[in-house]
């Protein structure tokens, strides 16, 4: 790709029928992100809009509702092959034009490629389909149940998704959800992550034309409520991304015959029991704690804000913290930290400052604000301003810390624990009633399995509907 090249920030193919869009659709270039990458973006209006959308249907009616689900998996799979495997030529431009768009740096989108591809293998999103349904097959046919009679299970004809931009990558993977359930989908982007669907839309065009055929995918300032309230009564399931309040407004204009699925902001938390700071593995637990700070510098919903250390270990908390910064320091060399405003960067300071006025021990970065650890005897959940800064909070016993996440309980989407196998059961039953939806090992918490419950939900279930075929007797 030439250096201040435009892209086209959209895919929007031609529709199954008569008439392309084409002729009617115009196109506008904006800056986008820190690097002010140009972007070529379709330019909407509510009439091309709804012909987009009809043609979408009219694609899944004539291509995927008698596509194989295990067809359209192994499409899915060698598409984003094209998007993360070495060398591939659309892999190198996410490389090239990412860290423009969103300010994270080529290291940790590099990173990012990898880990979110391993959930997009045929393998992987197999598995996941089949902890959910059972049996793929349920997808292309009526099934028996053990209960008598039989079943199928239908996605929506068209699913519309208003996509955040905190992580690049999480708008293609609720594309492959809606594809899996043989949905056709219109992907509405944001602004600070406007092209990683796109790209995802290029690729599945490359392997398979038909199957792109059901994808769309294209930008607009939000709030724009003509081209939402199009989009909203066209589609069978709206699937939300954003801030409570994004989440909020999405839910208000969507009408009451459409499913609503959305995910508002979530935050993660760490903790660390007695048992598990000996001399042995605490340096190693402080390595993977770091990586789960790293990872997209805390912007995911999966992130620490605040690891709860327990006394009485043969590591003290305090040296756990320092061992932490210690981590936070190389990882700053191997994966550095993006882009900050000027702003980001003064609320950093003085909140390292505030925590030095109240006792706290602050350890920091000597270059500026690339990590922070604010280290204190203190059994509160402490919100990080993200970008990479951890609260490391002392605490005489567990309870304590669980004591401390019940205020944001239904904020809380992931705990990462190190604790012994015979205390974490009971642990995690806590944790879930207190609303945490996922527990997991420290150091993976940034990466969620792929048959994981996203926010305590369903990942497929929830877009289909059932058809109950009840049989007479003989």
């Amino acid at each position: 790709m030439a250096d201040g090249a435009t892209l086209d920030g959209y895919w929007l193919p031609m529709p199954l029928g008569d008439t392309p869009l084409g002729p009617e659709l115009e196109t506008e270039e904006r800056a986008f992100g820190p690097g002010h990458v140009r972007l070529r973006v379709a330019d909407l209006t509510p009439h091309t809009l709804r012909e987009a959308l009809v043609a979408l249907r009219n694609s899944a009616r004539a291509v995927l509702a008698d596509r194989p689900v295990a067809d359209i998996v192994g499409a899915i799979e060698a598409a984003t092959r094209r998007l993360v495997e070495p060398d591939a030529a659309l892999r190198e431009e996410l490389l090239s034009v990412l860290p423009g768009l969103t300010g994270f740096s080529a290291p940790m989108i590099e990173v990012g490629l990898e880990r979110m591809g391993a959930g997009w293998t045929a393998d992987a999103l197999r598995g996941a389909l089949q902890s959910e349904f059972g049996d793929l097959a349920v997808l292309d046919d009526f099934q028996p149940r053990e209960t008598g009679g039989l079943q199928r299970a239908f996605g929506p004809q068209l699913t519309v998704h208003v996509f955040s931009g905190n992580i690049p990558g999480v708008s293609v993977t609720s594309l492959i959800r809606a594809l899996c359930v043989k949905s056709a989908s219109f992907g509405k982007t944001a602004a600070g992550e406007p092209y990683f669907a796109v790209c995802f839309a290029r690729a599945l065009a490359e392997v398979d034309a038909e199957l792109a055929s059901c994808l769309a995918v294209s930008y607009w300032p939000g709030g724009s409520e003509d081209l939402e309230a199009v989009a909203f009564s066209e589609a069978e399931a709206v699937v939300a991304y954003g801030s409570d309040e994004t989440i909020r407004q999405v839910a208000c204009r969507v009408p009451a015959h459409v499913r609503f699925i959305g995910y508002p902001n979530r935050v993660g938390a760490a903790i660390v029991s007695r048992a598990a700071l000996g001399r042995k593995g605490a340096a190693a637990l402080a390595e993977g704690a770091a990586r789960d700070v790293v990872t997209f510098d805390q912007q995911g919903c999966v992130s620490p804000h605040t690891i709860f250390a327990e006394r009485g270990g043969e590591v003290s908390p305090l040296d756990f913290a320092r061992q932490l910064a210690a981590a936070l320091e190389k990882l700053a060399e191997e994966i550095p930290r993006g882009t900050l405003s000027p702003g980001e960067s003064t609320l950093i300071h003085q909140l390292r400052a505030q925590a030095e006025v109240r006792g706290a021990t602050v350890l920091a970065g000597e270059r500026g604000t690339e990590w922070t650890v604010i280290a204190e005897e203190r059994a509160e959940f402490q919100p990080s301003p993200l970008n990479r800064v951890i609260h490391v909070c002392e605490v005489e016993e567990l309870s304590q810390a669980l004591k401390a996440l019940e205020p944001v309980g239904r904020q809380l989407q992931t705990v990462a624990v190190a604790a012994e196998p015979d205390a974490l059961t009971s642990l995690a039953g806590r944790l879930g009633a207190i609303g945490v939806s996922r527990v997991v090992p420290i150091g993976e918490a940034a990466w969620p399995a792929p048959h994981w419950h996203h926010d305590g939900r369903f990942q497929f279930l929830d877009l289909v509907r059932f058809v109950d075929l009840e049989q007479q007797a003989e």
